[in-house]
């Protein structure tokens, strides 16, 4: 049992993994700016789930706020699990600086927090697939090269893992990267592609699908993904310096019109498909590897499509239609 502090506690990921810790007895402190990115009301209805544990604390800060986290080293902690970011590729392209403040201002205070945490185990934080760029082989593997981002919202995440490289290197803080794939489930978020294509099915209105339908993902249920993030922060990375980065995926590659299929099948409606030519920034494929996932975490998904969006598909119309 430890007291733990997670950032991007409303957001997507960050409750489903807050529920989890505090499901097995840890204490979570939760950290979240509330940004308007998406609903606010969504953020605040994930809090609800959680704001009733005794284990659970939550402040309203942004991570890029040096004075207001750094105030928080005082209260200590035995671990970070830092997920909170400026997500989207396609947004990246309209407001940059929110991905420079976010994701790498924010990054930096976050390991500087670490830094002023001598009792601190673990720093466990989130990168993404999309450091891959396009790369052409699959599936994509942690040793594959990742220098040729598609997007500035993935060279900010390849430089989150470079600076957790140097704080480990010159602090010997335990740090691990986990590179998610594609996430989706209960409490998702309505940016994404399944909330999109669930919402314009069940109002039977049009949905876009790029790259005239030749795009694949590995798509990974959120449970699988929490189930990882929790293996990693049990195993703090050692080394020299002791920073690891591993893939959570699910280790197949979907093409985006099987999911949509699975997400008809579920609503018991057709989906009205418009086929767009591929976006500026995206990229026509990803597939995870997770050899060094599971060898090093024992990390083993069990969640197919034809499971996962089921479930989707049932929190979506609860939710939505409540």
């Amino acid at each position: 049992m430890g007291k733990i502090l997670v950032t991007g506690a409303a957001g997507f990921i960050g409750a489903a993994v807050s529920r989890t810790l505090l499901g097995r007895g840890d204490s979570v402190v939760g950290v979240d700016n509330l940004s308007p990115y998406y609903d606010v009301a969504l953020k605040q209805a994930r809090l609800q789930t959680l704001a009733s544990h005794k284990d659970f604390t939550f402040q309203q800060a942004d991570i890029a706020d040096k004075n207001v986290i750094g105030a928080l080293a005082a209260a200590g902690a035995d671990a970070i699990i830092h997920l909170a970011a400026q997500p989207g590729v396609r947004y990246s392209l309209q407001d940059p600086f929110a991905y420079v403040t976010a994701n790498m201002m924010g990054h930096t205070v976050m390991l500087e927090l670490a830094r002023a945490l001598p009792g601190l185990k673990h720093f466990v934080y989130a990168s993404s697939s999309s450091v891959y760029g396009a790369n052409k082989k699959t599936p994509f593997s942690v040793g594959d090269a990742v220098d040729h981002p598609n997007s500035l919202y993935a060279a900010t995440k390849r430089a989150d893992e470079l600076f957790a490289q140097a704080y480990a290197h010159l602090y010997a803080i335990p740090c691990t990267g986990l590179r998610f794939f594609t996430v989706y489930g209960p409490w998702g978020r309505p940016d994404m592609a399944p909330i999109l294509f669930a919402k314009a099915i069940a109002a039977d209105k049009p949905i876009m699908v790029f790259n005239q339908g030749e795009m694949w993902r590995d798509f990974t249920y959120v449970d699988d993904i929490v189930d990882g993030v929790l293996r990693a922060l049990d195993r703090p990375a050692s080394g020299t310096p002791p920073h690891a980065v591993y893939n959570l995926g699910n280790n197949k590659s979907e093409k985006l019109t099987d999911f949509i299929a699975e997400i008809e099948k579920a609503l018991g409606k057709k989906a009205q498909m418009v086929m767009a030519p591929m976006q500026q920034g995206d990229v026509p494929a990803t597939w995870a590897d997770i050899d060094a996932s599971t060898a090093a975490l024992g990390y083993k998904p069990t969640t197919p499509i034809g499971v996962g969006i089921p479930k989707f598909v049932k929190w979506f119309l609860d939710y939505y239609r409540a």
